[in-house]
């Protein structure tokens, strides 16, 4: 039997599913053939003789290897260590909660994945304390834009607030400060989840961690990491240090006495600029108030000059940008900083988009890296909160027609790091009983599975591959959320047997 870690040069008797299957004929299985890491040949089964180590796919539909576009590592990785809020319904349910939960061996209480934005009640410090007492209590967000701290906590970190949250730049900060884990203990997360990420047919993804992962991430090669393909992100507080250490967007960040499958795994990625905040957070910068509050249109954390600055200082260094903004206003905004300055790259989350600004994506180039997810699991705060927009919220198929190239992910921890999730909300718009939210944005399972990857199967592609017991292409939704993964291969190796 095929053991995870061997070195495949056979596939045989799979048929293909996604990018690739366009160059075959009909859906007769076939045999792939693989060297140096590469698919090197494509045959009807039994053509040509199987050779060296095989997988005997014996009818599995194989597709490209799956990316997820957009995880924060860290706070994914250590999301098992913190207590789950997300099913609790009101303010005084996740205190409560959190009054049992035992403290961290750095003395803290931690919960992740709250969702206040539909409470009845609001987080208050003195609901929090009464619950929590002396012990440093920690309560964040679902999307991290906001955290809600108690007394204890407040003064170990050294910040004030009168109802005990902290919203974006101050969330962020307390945020980097929980992630920021001994390597050790970052780097054993880290093996556990992308172990995880294989499991579900993930070959790929691009690290948006607040910190300094050019060294962190060839230090988890090193120590054996062999999961995944990786793409880590710059901040502005680290710009500075990336272009003195010459880092390119695109390139092999080196590793030293990494024996193979390890080898050329890490390259650099780009340049995140958070240029607003959140729905749920209601900071998303719109063109319209939000509901009960005329004077809130949002926040654009980064002003146009200065955001143009950015951009410009990223693309003579060689770096690509990818810019998070959520509301209308902050991707016009992006958008005009991408026409000025020339720069490449992506806009991440595009959640709320003008009709206007459309076409502008295609014409600039510019990725819509979105998170079909969020759509099903935000229908009823848009339907609240972003109800007096006149933008188009959450768009996937106005976005494709306008010929706008889509890039998926998970926002993992936001939502669970699964690419067979944000497949099965790209072609269905519905995770339970309700009837699709915006059918009109639903998009086909090709172009689903074409938003997924970065590769196709066919000769000269690298051997990224996941074997599929079902056919993604006649799956429903559901089928698809569940999709059975039985091997996943990654530059040849495999990295998961099912």
């Amino acid at each position: 039997m095929t053991e995870r870690g061997a070195a495949i040069d056979t596939i045989t008797a799979v048929r293909i599913a996604g990018p690739g299957r366009e160059f075959l004929m009909d859906d007769e299985p076939v045999d792939i053939f693989i060297a140096d890491g590469r698919i090197v040949d494509i045959a009807p089964t039994g053509a040509l003789p199987a050779r060296g180590e095989v997988i005997r796919g014996d009818g599995a539909w194989a597709v490209p290897g799956l990316w997820d576009n957009h995880v924060h590592t860290v706070q994914w990785a250590l999301a098992s260590e913190r207590a789950p809020l997300g099913h609790l319904e009101s303010a005084a349910a996740a205190a409560a909660a959190m009054s049992g939960v035992a403290p961290l061996p750095d003395g803290r209480r931690v919960g992740t994945g709250f969702r206040d934005a539909l409470w009845s009640d609001r987080p208050s410090l003195d609901l929090l304390d009464a619950a929590t007492g002396d012990i440093p209590t920690y309560l964040i967000n679902a999307d991290v834009h906001s955290v809600w701290l108690n007394t204890a906590a407040l003064a170990r970190e050294g910040f004030r607030s009168d109802d005990g949250v902290l919203r974006e730049t101050d969330a962020f900060e307390i945020s980097r400060r929980l992630n920021a884990v001994d390597a050790a203990h970052g780097d054993r997360a880290m093996m556990r989840a992308g172990e995880q990420a294989a499991a579900r047919g993930i070959t790929g993804l691009v690290d948006f961690d607040m910190a300094w992962s050019a060294e962190a991430w060839p230090r988890r090669v090193q120590a054996g990491f062999v999961w995944h393909r990786v793409e880590f992100a710059v901040y502005p507080f680290d710009l500075d240090r990336a272009i003195g250490a010459g880092l390119r967007t695109g390139e092999l960040r080196e590793e030293h006495d990494v024996p193979t499958p390890g080898r050329g795994l890490v390259r650099v990625g780009p340049l995140k600029i958070i240029t607003d905040g959140s729905l749920g957070t209601r900071t998303a910068a719109c063109s319209h108030s939000y509901p009960g509050d005329p004077d809130n249109f949002g926040m654009l954390t980064v002003p146009s000059d200065e955001l143009f600055a950015l951009l410009t200082r990223a693309t003579g260094a060689g770096l690509g940008v990818a810019v998070h903004a959520i509301g209308d206003r902050a991707i016009t905004s992006a958008l005009d900083a991408f026409t000025t300055t020339g720069a490449v790259g992506s806009i991440e989350h595009v959640q709320l988009v003008r009709h206007s600004d459309l076409a502008r994506f295609a014409r600039l180039g510019v990725v819509a890296s979105v998170q079909p997810q969020h759509a099903v699991d935000d229908r009823d705060l848009v339907d609240r909160h972003w109800a007096e927009q006149t933008a188009i919220g959450y768009p996937l198929a106005s976005l494709r027609d306008a010929g706008v190239h889509l890039r998926f992910g998970s926002d993992a921890p936001v939502a669970e790091l699964d690419p067979w999730h944000a497949i099965a909300a790209a072609v269905s718009r519905t995770d339970d009983a309700r009837e699709p939210w915006h059918p009109e944005e639903r998009i086909t399972i090709d172009q689903a599975l074409e938003a997924s990857v970065r590769s196709s199967v066919r000769p000269g592609e690298p051997a990224d591959i996941a074997l599929c017991a079902a056919d993604p292409r006649t799956a429903t939704g559901a089928d698809l959320r569940s999709m059975p993964v039985r091997s996943t291969i990654l530059a040849g190796y495999v990295t998961h047997i099912g």
